[in-house]
This record gives structure tokens, C-alpha cells and sequence, in this order.
């Protein structure tokens, strides 16, 4: 399954690199004009919908100003990231959705691009994180994907961070998706995953991504993961193995960082040696 995920993947990371090509061929064949792949048209909303962005967006917006400077940070293995900010690189970023509210907070007016749905929670939610300092690209996995992924190229390119909340916007959960390897490969820019966990806070347990809301005064650890570089040559067999270390450290770190206030003081302190190599 993950072989066929990651063929595709490599299929759309081609169409990428020549949209026109792809258009020209939806012409003649008689389709959409815009492939789907590419189409970052928001969809019509009825009005009763679009009234709510903005008092939802501001809302959320409220909790996090408030919550923030409450939080108390421990963050374990960031040299990794300046070593590769440091070789001239930009990273890209892939976490679970679950931790998107401590991860904006900490990570703020940084200028990280962010992709974003073009969905009802896309448009709120984009409202909020560019008021909070972070860039957005356009897109989804089912819809308007690779236009995203070339406006990322783009941003990296211009020296900015991108990241993606890997298992967005509607899950499965913890099944991460393949754009941080397509935009891997096409720039040779690395990933890095992260996970937060907090010591006191209310797991939504009824929501798709089992969202974290930490508490007031909560401390919070963040672990960075050893950058994943993809060969710019790299074939489907390559991708797919660089698919499954990206998975492979996302789950890492959300497990350690997801216990890790129930661990010992000597266990805590050997992970702390462990990440700061």
C-alpha cells in the first residue's frame, strides 16, 4: 500500500514540474481545465458558513495569546535544525496535527510556510496562523496538493522554512502523507519532525486527530529528529524507503515526547544526552 502511495506520489511530483503540460492535456481531452492537483479555488460557501471564519478565527486566536506565554518550554535537539539553517539549507517541517497549538505558539513570527486547506477549517484556521506570523501555501492532499508544493519549492527557495501537519487536514491519524518527500526530493532540502508533549492538558478524544489542548502553566517538551535528506535522483523504491523513516521518526518522537513526564528523572536525563548529539 505504501508502495503504490509513494509511486503515485512520484507520478504527481512529475506533473509538478510541468503544469502546463498537464493543462494542455485536460484540454484536449476535454476535462476540467484546472487539475484537481493544481485547483486552489476556494469552494463556495453558503452564507451562514462564511460568517463564522472570522469570529472563529478570532476566537481561537484569543485562547492561543492567552494560553501561550503561560506555557513552560523544555525544546531538545533544535541545534539539529541550525546546524542545517547554518549549511545554507531551509528545512521542512512535518508533525502531527494533534500538537498544532503549542507548535504555533513557540514557533511564531518565524515566517514558516504552512500548508493549508482550502477547506471551511482551512479558511479560519489560515487566518490564525498568519496572524500569529507563518506563511501559508494553498492546498491539500485531495485537492490543490501539488500547486502547494511548488509555491513551498518557492518559499524554500527564498530562504524560508515550510512545514506541513502530516497527517492533515482530515487524517487517518498518525499516517503521515508524502509531500514532505516529494518537496524533499525536488529541492534537497531536508525534514525534520518534532513532536510537543505537555504535562497537563485535555486530549479531545472525539475529535479525527485526538487534538491537545494544554493547560494553563503546563510545561511542554519539544524533541527534534536528526534531518531526513532525499536524493534529488531518487526513485520510487528510494522515496518510499524515505516514507517510511519520516514515519518511523514521527512515531519516535511522539512517543517519547507523549510519556515523557511519566518517565524518570535518570530516563529523562539520558534522552536529553541523547538528543543534544
Amino acid at each position: 500500500m505504501a508502495h503504490a502511495k509513494l509511486d503515485a506520489a512520484k507520478q504527481q511530483d512529475e506533473i509538478m514540474t510541468t503544469p502546463n503540460a498537464t493543462v494542455e492535456s485536460a484540454k484536449e481531452s476535454g476535462e476540467e481545465v484546472v487539475n484537481t492537483h493544481y485547483d486552489t479555488r476556494l469552494p463556495e460557501l453558503p452564507w451562514s458558513r462564511r460568517v463564522q471564519i472570522p469570529i472563529i478565527a478570532a476566537a481561537v486566536y484569543s485562547v492561543i495569546r492567552m494560553l501561550g506565554p503561560t506555557l513552560r518550554f523544555e525544546v531538545l535537539g533544535w541545534q539539529r535544525a541550525e546546524g542545517v539553517h547554518a549549511s545554507g539549507k531551509r528545512i521542512i517541517w512535518a508533525f502531527w496535527h494533534r500538537v498544532i497549538i503549542p507548535i504555533v505558539w513557540w514557533h511564531r513570527n518565524h515566517g514558516t510556510v504552512v500548508m493549508n486547506t482550502t477547506a471551511f477549517d482551512g479558511r479560519w484556521t489560515r487566518k490564525v496562523i498568519e496572524w500569529l506570523g507563518f506563511g501559508t501555501a494553498q492546498g491539500s492532499s485531495s485537492r490543490g496538493g501539488l500547486r502547494g508544493l511548488a509555491v513551498m519549492a518557492r518559499r524554500l527557495e527564498e530562504g524560508l522554512d515550510c512545514a506541513f501537519t502530516i497527517d492533515g487536514p482530515r487524517g487517518p491519524r498518525y499516517v503521515a502523507k508524502p509531500g514532505p518527500v516529494m518537496l524533499a526530493r525536488k529541492t534537497g532540502c531536508p525534514i525534520q519532525v518534532f513532536h510537543v508533549g505537555v504535562d497537563r492538558g485535555k486530549t479531545f478524544e472525539k475529535t479525527w486527530d485526538h487534538f491537545l489542548l494544554p493547560a494553563p502553566f503546563a510545561r511542554a517538551v519539544i524533541l527534534f529528529s536528526p534531518p531526513i535528506y532525499v536524493p534529488t535522483d531518487a526513485n520510487a523504491e528510494a522515496m518510499e524507503l524515505k516514507h517510511a523513516e519520516m514515519q518511523r521518526e514521527l512515531e519516535r518522537v511522539r512517543d517519547i515526547a507523549e510519556g515523557w513526564f511519566s518517565l524518570s528523572e535518570a530516563e529523562r536525563q539520558r534522552l536529553r544526552e541523547e538528543f543534544s548529539k
